[in-house]
């Protein structure tokens, strides 16, 4: 989405080489769970603008707003626990900082855990930058009985320091104030001594830990007198947090909650995505009557009004299920359970070289791989994000869990289970797969450290900033998918349109012909080549395609933006009788392992913002299934 005022706000370079704006530029910094994403969603609202930074995998997100006139600039930085230990996120973020880039960086720390959250103070506080401290959760300090003097921090600092609550918009008058007269630096930062460095070049381990203790040492000195506890807090752990971490009942809770999450944001897909599949028969046929009074050709009619309604439908259908898991992942993580959920499967995930937070995605993408890549969100570095995306695409979703079962059983009967016990023994060999073949250039092995993060308390969740967010975020992926999706459906539609409604005048009916040599390689018919193909616009498609190419009746794009699974009554037979048991299985996994669909294709690249690494992840995929389908006919054919 574009960003009206960081477009409006034109730029030119001083003497010293940074880049001025007539806005003013605020940086946002702070550990993840400090609340900076929701204060830079409140600030900036839908003025913002998602890419990446110059010639780095990092995600780089900037909006803007206006305060009594004034425009600013809103920068969100990377989030990370410190600015030293040298990831790539961490590098970006120092630089950005050091280089002069902001006015004045707000630093968010957890009230209710100071001790703890003013680590990234102290790592910033040497680099002499003008700065502004927002105690943020001071609503969540005040129940856990803890007291905050924010004017003698402020005082010791030097800077203006302000109690916050980043969810509730009537705690921003002090923060207004105080951005509008920032400008001075920490006062006394820590001070810190030259480090020796190793035989590597490296800085000596016991040099780090003497850095790490001196911070902690000036953030003690720092809140000494200005903590107080008014009450006994309540214990660490409750009885429910101690089986939400625990290692074997923490996962089965995590696993309960994800099915619950995911059917709860199955509710509005089926709900608004459903009601929007009776548009193309509702307003399709007075459409086409008005067209054609125009002049137009049946052609420019179908494909207007085709592509037109049915790109909206899908649009409407991906809007619909981000809309239900952003709700899910929004309320998990504002109560902050999604962090204890992180923490149980970090174990699991780090294997694959990404983090606990990775888990979730998963959970979801056996519903939607849309709603699966949209969850990738809560992970903190781009290139783990990434990885998360490629190995979502082999979790099978709930289309293929729904068309895969009657195929089988039209072919194998009751040893239709065995067919979904090798599709999902084939999914856990595709994961460990891809990760070694995307992880290396993603997350080197190097760059891989251990989930550090704080379990954040629980507290109530703040359901006006969770509804907002579902709204925004809907609204996003509606408007830039639409204009993706629209561009394919009129290729597809030109390539299966027919003035007749023959499926055999169609161009993909005639090049089937054409390339049914390079089909029987990998062990398909031409036609179930085809239906592999339009696998990839849309899974539900598979068997209305089938229907069309084997049966000769009906328009296959009509079969395949339609999504029906309503087929000729002797389909069945016709088709065994078509295919062998060989060719039924290898296209049951080639169809299982390929692009998901059209939708998650777009969902990807909505959320990556690299074209560059969404078609490398298509192509693999594409590629491994014909692979996997090779192989699987090949054996196959031994035994049948």
């Amino acid at each position: 989405m574009s960003c009206e005022y960081c477009e409006d706000a034109k730029t030119k370079k001083s003497e010293g080489g940074r880049a001025k704006t007539s806005a003013r530029v605020i940086a946002l910094l702070g550990q993840p769970n400090s609340g900076k994403s929701t204060l830079f969603n409140t600030l900036t609202g839908g003025r913002q603008h998602v890419g990446n930074w110059p010639g780095k995998t990092v995600e780089k997100k900037d909006g803007a707003f206006k305060h009594k006139g004034r425009q600013y600039i809103a920068a969100d930085l990377p989030g990370s626990y410190s600015l030293s230990a040298g990831s790539e996120e961490e590098i970006v973020t120092r630089d950005y900082i050091a280089g002069g880039d902001a006015d004045v960086v707000c630093i968010l720390a957890d009230a209710s855990q100071l001790e703890r959250s003013l680590y990234m103070l102290a790592d910033f506080a040497p680099l002499n930058v003008p700065a502004i401290l927002l105690l943020n959760m001071m609503d969540v300090a005040k129940e856990k009985g803890i007291a905050v003097d924010a004017k003698l921090l402020e005082e010791r600092l030097g800077i203006p320091v302000v109690p916050f609550v980043a969810s509730d918009p009537k705690s921003y008058g002090a923060f207004y104030d105080a951005l509008e007269n920032a400008g001075t630096v920490i006062r006394t930062p820590p001070v810190f001594p030259e480090t020796a460095a190793s035989s590597t070049g490296k800085p000596a381990e016991p040099d780090v830990l003497a850095v790490a203790d001196i911070k902690f040492k000036w953030i003690e000195t720092l809140l000494e007198g200005a903590v107080k506890k008014t009450k006994e807090s309540a214990a660490a752990f409750s009885r429910f947090d101690r089986i939400a971490t625990s290692n074997i009942s923490g996962k089965l809770l995590a696993i309960a909650i994800g099915i619950v999450g995911l059917i709860a944001a199955m509710i509005p897909f089926f709900a608004i995505g459903g009601a929007a599949t009776l548009l193309p028969s509702l307003l399709g046929p007075p459409a086409a009557a008005f067209l054609q009074n125009l002049g137009l050709g049946a052609f420019l009619t179908s494909l207007v009004v085709g592509s037109v309604l049915n790109t909206f439908v899908f649009a409407i259908g991906m809007a619909a299920f981000v809309f239900g898991i952003t709700f899910v992942f929004g309320l998990l993580e504002d109560v902050g359970y999604m962090a204890r959920v992180s923490f149980v499967f970090d174990g699991v995930m780090s294997k694959l070289g990404l983090q606990g937070k990775a888990i979730m995605p998963f959970f979801v993408s056996l519903g939607c791989t849309i709603g699966g890549t949209a969850g990738t969100r809560v992970i903190d570095t781009w290139g783990q994000r990434v990885l998360a995306m490629a190995l979502l695409w082999a979790v099978p979703c709930a289309a293929i869990l729904s068309v895969i079962p009657i195929l089988a059983n039209i072919f194998f009967g009751w040893g239709t289970l065995f067919v979904m016990l090798g599709v999902f023994a084939v999914m856990a060999l595709h994961i460990m797969i891809t990760a070694k073949v995307f992880g290396r250039s993603l997350v080197p092995e190097k760059e891989r450290i251990g989930m550090i993060m704080e379990l954040p308390p629980y507290h109530k969740p703040k359901w006006g900033l969770i509804f907002k967010a579902m709204l925004l975020r809907s609204k996003d992926i509606f408007l830039r998918a639409y204009k993706v999706v629209f561009v394919i459906t009129v290729l597809f539609f030109c390539l299966t349109w027919t003035a007749d409604g023959n499926a055999e005048n169609s161009v993909i009916y005639k090049a089937g012909h054409l390339i049914d040599p390079v089909a029987r390689f990998f062990g398909l018919s031409w036609q179930l080549f085809m239906a592999f193909i339009a696998a990839a616009f849309a899974k539900e498609a598979v068997l209305g395609v089938l229907s069309a190419l084997y049966l000769g009746s009906g328009n296959i794009f009509e079969s395949a933006v339609s999504k029906s699974t309503e087929t000729a009554a002797n389909f069945g037979a016709v088709l065994a009788e078509a295919v062998s048991k060989p060719e039924a299985l290898a296209f049951i996994f080639a169809v299982s392992f390929t692009v998901p669909c059209v939708s998650a294709l777009v969902s990807t690249y909505l959320e990556n913002h690299s074209l560059k690494w969404t078609l490398r992840i298509a192509g693999y995929y594409v590629a491994t299934a014909l692979l996997l389908s090779l192989v699987v006919f090949r054996v196959s054919s031994l035994f049948f």
